[in-house]
């Protein structure tokens, strides 16, 4: 026998022996702990976040983006990936599914996704029809159905908006569920799954057949309680990061939970680092003039061009939104904007205009370069628009200011759109109410489609 194997076998001292011994008991007590309250703090999973992708859509009136999320089959019990229209505004989840009381095995139609209905008689459909419906003239009155299930239980038919169509639709709530992939903000993890059961209505095929090719319904990151933001649990909080993709052909990033984020190539840099932030102000003044918002809204107090400030009157208000393509601007902000950005490009050649645009100038292929534009927030913080988000390329010779004119009577005065969404980071925190933006990550050498979706196993 060698030394080491020698070594191996002597017989222990005793006050190793008695080292053994506690540590044996250590264990012991540790495992009855665990039987009793749950599992030890060690073996916790690892994440901070929820992760999915986000798609950028093109193919309908106007550029949409969408979430990735799973889905259940009720027959077969796998998850199905469904994409779903991302609306900061809208009030409930709705989506193309079929509600039906009887969930047993085999009960649910082929390539159909079934939920079990909320019933007329529950406290949750007066709540939603009081509270989180659509709200607008021409809507119909809400009805009740009444399934064809041996309990004959009534159905609860609530209204939306179709944001295609802005008709209503009546889908039928329901109790649903919806599921995510953990991450520590850097890694997806392929062994961990966030499921979260918020209300959402269930509408027919009908409904999303405007909506872009494999998307199947609208998913609410609104304020409201029954959007999805308001179903997380620990150990994720309610808050929200989106990041839209300026092309098609990569996704962007949606998460779940404060932080932290990460972006390639810069995989040590948390993007929080990144980020200025400001309050969200959910019901401003004017919020009597759209009841139905459910949306989030900041304070402008000014527009800077090339260090020419425009003011914005004190009671303008500022809404984001993932609905309208462009930041619309009510008329006589947007002809102080356009007249003060006209005299900082005058060097350029200018072009006819290309609806809905009403400044835009003679380019290349290459594009060109222009001043930021600088919306000045309080305490002295900045949200910085730069080229890539405030001209569009129209053609290889056009380009164009990407603002639009709202109208005279515009509300709310400021609509901050989606293009000046793109490669930007930002932040909702909606136990803060705070807002929080990066301005463009392209200035930090990455963007919005630099998420590392690789699966990662976590032990």
């Amino acid at each position: 026998m060698d030394a080491l194997s020698k070594t191996t076998f002597q017989k222990p001292n005793i006050q190793t022996y008695k080292m053994y011994l506690i540590l044996q008991l250590l264990v012991i007590i540790s495992a009855f702990i665990s039987l009793e309250h749950g599992p030890i703090t060690v073996y916790a999973k690892p994440y901070t976040s929820a992760v999915a992708s986000v798609n950028k859509h093109t193919d309908g009136a106007k550029p949409l983006y969408s979430v990735q999320m799973l889905t259940t089959y009720i027959n077969t019990m796998e998850y199905l990936p469904g994409n779903f229209l991302i609306d900061i505004d809208a009030p409930i989840i709705w989506h193309d599914c079929i509600v039906q009381e009887n969930m047993y095995h085999g009960s649910c139609p082929p390539n159909t996704l079934c939920t079990s209905p909320v019933s007329c008689e529950e406290s949750e459909c007066s709540e939603v029809r009081t509270f989180y419906s659509y709200k607008n003239p021409s809507c119909p009155p809400e009805i009740d159905g009444y399934s064809s299930s041996r309990w004959g239980s009534c159905t609860c038919g609530v209204n939306v908006l179709n944001p295609m169509t802005s008709s209503c639709d009546q889908p039928l709530l329901n109790y649903d569920e919806f599921t995510l992939r953990t991450s520590d903000g850097r890694n997806v993890f392929s062994n961990g799954n966030y499921g979260t059961f918020p209300k959402a209505a269930c509408a027919p095929s009908s409904s999303v057949a405007s909506f872009p090719a494999n998307v199947s319904g609208v998913m609410a990151f609104s304020s409201s309680l029954y959007a999805f933001p308001a179903s997380s649990y620990p150990p994720l909080k309610r808050t929200f990061a989106l990041c839209f993709p300026s092309k098609t052909s990569a996704p962007g990033v949606l998460f779940l939970g404060a932080g932290p984020y990460y972006l390639l190539p810069q995989s040590n840099v948390d993007v929080r680092s990144y980020l200025s932030y400001t309050p969200l102000l959910t019901r401003p003044d004017s919020f009597d003039t759209h009841p139905d918002s459910f949306g989030y809204f900041i304070r402008v107090n000014s527009i800077l061009i090339k260090k020419r400030s425009i003011s914005v009157p004190a009671n303008a208000t500022t809404k984001l939104s993932t609905m309208d393509p462009y930041t619309t601007l009510r008329t006589d902000i947007y002809n102080s904007v356009v007249r003060r950005f006209s005299m900082v490009t005058k060097r350029l050649r200018p072009a006819k205009p290309v609806a809905p645009f009403g400044l835009c100038f003679s380019t290349s292929t290459n594009g060109l370069r222009v001043p930021d534009i600088d919306f000045n927030l309080p305490d002295g913080k900045k949200w910085t628009i730069s080229t890539a988000n405030s001209i569009k390329q129209i053609t290889s010779e056009v380009a164009c200011l990407a603002f639009v004119d709202g109208g005279a009577t515009s509300e709310p005065a400021i609509v901050i759109g989606t293009f000046q969404f793109e490669d930007n980071f930002l932040v909702f925190d909606l136990v803060n109410s705070t807002f929080g933006f990066s301005s463009s990550l392209l200035r930090k050498k990455t963007s919005c489609s630099n998420f590392n979706f690789t699966l990662t196993y976590n032990a």
